[in-house]
Order: C-alpha cells, then sequence, then structure tokens
C-alpha cells in the first residue's frame, strides 16, 4: 500500500498541475446542469406562453357559423381572416392551423345534421402543437355543448348519453410528471463521471508514454500491479469532483431557478437524496477508470487515447438518455449490467419511489466486480514489456 500512495501521490501532484486537463472535465460537470436549466426555462417558457396567451385563428368562412365563432370567442381566441391558400401557409409556418367553414354548413347545422368543418394542420411541426391541441379541444366542447343542447330542446336529459362516468385518481407527483427532464441526469451524471477521469488516465498512460517517461518509472523495483493501481486511484478524486460538482449543480438548478413558474410544476431534491445518488455511483468511479485505463493503454499517443476515451464516455451513459423515453421498470437482474443498474436506481430515487436493497446491493457488487476483472486485464497488460514501447 504504500508503494501504490506513492504512485498516487506522484500521479495526482502532476495531473493538478495540468489545470487545463482536469479543468476540461470540470466543464462537463458543470455543463449538464447548465444545458438541463436552460431547456427547462426554454420549454417551459414556450408551453407557459402559448397555453397563457390568447389563440390566434384565421378561419375561412367565418359567416357560416356565427354561433361557433362566438364560442371560440368567448374562449379567448381571436378570429381573423384565413389566408387564400390555407394548405401552403400552414406548410410554410406561416400560420399553425386554419378552420374552413364549408358553404354548407349553415343547412346541415340548422337540420340537425353532423356539420363538417375541416382543420388545416401539420403534426409534424412541434412548435404547432400546442395551438391544433387547443383548437380540437375546442371544437369538441363545442360539438358535446349544441349535443346536449338538443337533447334539452327535445325533452331528452343529456345524462342518457353518458354510459360510463369516468372518475379518475391521479396518484402523480410532480416528480414524475417532468420526469421526461428528470430521466436525463443520470446521462450526464455517468458523463460527468468519465469525462472526470479521462484527461487524468490518458495523462498517465499515453502521455507518459509519449513522454518517454513510462520506461524510467516501470523499471523501478516495483510490482506492476502497484502502477496500475496507483494510476488509476489517481483518477479517484477528479473523477469523485465531477460527480460531485454535477450533483451540485443539479441541486441549484431544481432548488434555486423558479422552475414552477415555468412548468407550473414545483421540482426539488432534497439533500439527502443527492447524497445517496453520490453513494450509489461512487462504484462507477472505479469502472470509468479501469476502462479508460485499459483503454488508453493501447493508444499510442495522447491524441489517439483522446479519439477512444469520448466514446468510452457515451457508451454507458446513453441507456440513461434513453430512459427519458423508454421507461423500464427496475428488476434484480438488470442490476448485474453495471451503469444502468445505477441509472435505474437514480430514476427511483428522482421519482421518490421506494428502492429494494438487494437492488442496491447487486448494482454495487456488480460494479465492483466488473472494474476489478478490467483492472486484472490492465495488470496484464502493464506486465508485458512491450507496454512500453507500443
Amino acid at each position: 500500500m504504500k508503494k501504490i500512495w506513492i504512485i498516487l501521490q506522484k500521479e495526482v501532484l502532476d495531473s493538478m498541475r495540468d489545470t487545463r486537463s482536469w479543468g476540461t472535465g470540470l466543464f462537463w460537470a458543470v455543463f449538464g446542469p447548465i444545458l438541463l436549466g436552460g431547456m427547462l426555462i426554454m420549454i417551459g417558457s414556450s408551453f407557459r406562453e402559448d397555453v397563457d396567451n390568447s389563440l390566434t385563428l384565421p378561419v375561412q368562412n367565418p359567416e357560416y357559423a356565427p354561433g361557433l365563432m362566438h364560442f371560440l370567442e368567448s374562449q379567448d381566441v381571436v378570429i381573423v381572416p384565413a389566408p387564400a391558400d390555407p394548405e401552403s401557409a400552414v406548410k410554410l409556418g406561416d400560420v399553425d392551423v386554419v378552420l374552413i367553414i364549408p358553404r354548407e354548413f349553415s343547412d346541415d347545422f340548422s337540420s340537425g345534421k353532423p356539420a363538417t368543418v375541416q382543420l388545416v394542420l401539420d403534426n409534424s411541426r412541434q412548435s404547432a402543437t400546442v395551438s391544433i391541441v387547443r383548437i380540437q379541444n375546442l371544437l369538441e366542447s363545442y360539438n358535446m355543448y349544441i349535443g346536449r343542447l338538443r337533447l334539452i330542446v327535445r325533452g331528452v336529459s343529456p345524462e342518457v348519453v353518458t354510459a360510463i362516468s369516468v372518475s379518475e385518481i391521479d396518484v402523480s407527483t410532480p416528480q414524475t410528471q417532468a420526469m421526461l427532464f428528470i430521466s436525463m441526469l443520470p446521462y450526464f451524471i455517468i458523463f460527468a463521471i468519465f469525462n472526470g477521469a479521462s484527461p487524468i488516465i490518458t495523462d498517465t498512460t499515453a502521455g507518459e508514454r509519449e513522454r518517454k517517461s513510462l520506461e524510467p518509472l516501470l523499471i523501478n523495483p516495483v510490482p506492476r500491479r502497484d502502477f496500475v493501481w496507483g494510476k488509476i486511484l489517481a483518477a479517484f478524486p477528479f473523477s469523485i469532483a465531477s460527480l460531485g460538482v454535477t450533483l451540485i449543480g443539479f441541486g441549484l438548478v431544481f432548488n434555486v431557478l423558479p422552475i414552477e413558474q415555468y412548468l407550473g410544476i414545483q421540482l426539488s431534491l432534497n439533500v439527502a437524496t443527492l447524497i445517496w445518488v453520490f453513494l450509489i455511483c461512487l462504484p462507477i468511479v472505479f469502472l470509468a477508470s479501469a476502462v479508460q485505463m485499459l483503454v488508453a493503454s493501447y493508444a499510442r499517443t495522447t491524441k489517439e487515447a483522446g479519439t477512444y476515451l469520448p466514446f468510452i464516455a457515451l457508451i454507458p451513459s446513453l441507456p440513461g438518455l434513453a430512459l427519458a423515453f423508454f421507461p423500464v421498470k427496475a428488476s434484480l437482474w438488470l442490476m448485474f449490467i453495471p451503469t444502468f443498474g445505477q441509472q435505474l436506481l437514480i430514476n427511483q430515487m428522482m421519482r421518490l419511489e421506494p428502492i429494494s436493497a438487494w437492488n442496491v446491493i447487486v448494482s454495487v457488487l456488480a460494479t465492483m466486480l466488473v472494474s476489478a476483472g478490467i483492472t486484472w486485464l490492465a495488470i496484464i497488460l502493464y506486465k508485458r514489456e512491450k507496454i512500453m514501447f507500443r
């Protein structure tokens, strides 16, 4: 342990002198919270603006449906003349949606027949989604309103057409309602851990070989495994620092930024949750250092190592991004997959769901065993003399 400690001190001091390298790792740690916070503000602002403001609706032939026009205006809809070519205007994005009233609308409506209206829209334009859904809901409300009035005029209770009354019990919480955004957290957390260790590992492996300082180091009467452990452990402080900075950043985003004003949902991350996430992610620090140590040892130069390691960081973090769109229920067998098990546990914590102690234990042990196995491979690699001349 004394030899490993000496090597660790040497590598940490050398890495601390290279401020640009570890500064780059900390940049990625800060980048995640800033990006997610900006996304929450921009998306929330756009959504709230569309919902709170009045809806401008271009209508063709509004004189054929005065009752419908009056209903829409009572719902804060501003009626404006439709463009000459509604379909082209919608395709070009000049307007979000156009309502067309056919000439036969008045006759059909007066005779009690279903009166048809046409909505010209483009479902592929995300910016128009709020306006489209809003006008569709208003038309459906008007349809139900007129239908009830017709039944009352004929002496029939409107409740006759209601065969089933659905009473919803919403068990969601503000945390689960905003899960699309919260599910991105594991992606940024894993990415920060790997990027925190990447510059240090690159410098202590390919960097030393490129500077011709690896050979003088390895000819010392010290077992090669001590060098490997010392170099891997030297990356721990920087990787852990990136993890801590990322979690602090997310804590500030969710607890300081007025997210409720933008999304209408209050999100929060208490200190206990952040601590638990930090502890669960510690085995990934070992995995990130070990994997990058093995890969970077094959690289001839730091430039070559720099082309490999970003992909190494991207692969384990991608499942966290996919979880935002394809939720997976946490189960015991999934905990055997390094990084993926931790990402599922983080999602459960963010949703304030109960977590199985066995899931935590299996996730930690599986990640530690895989990391130890990869470290063993790195030790075998360093026992070969060609590691100095690769």
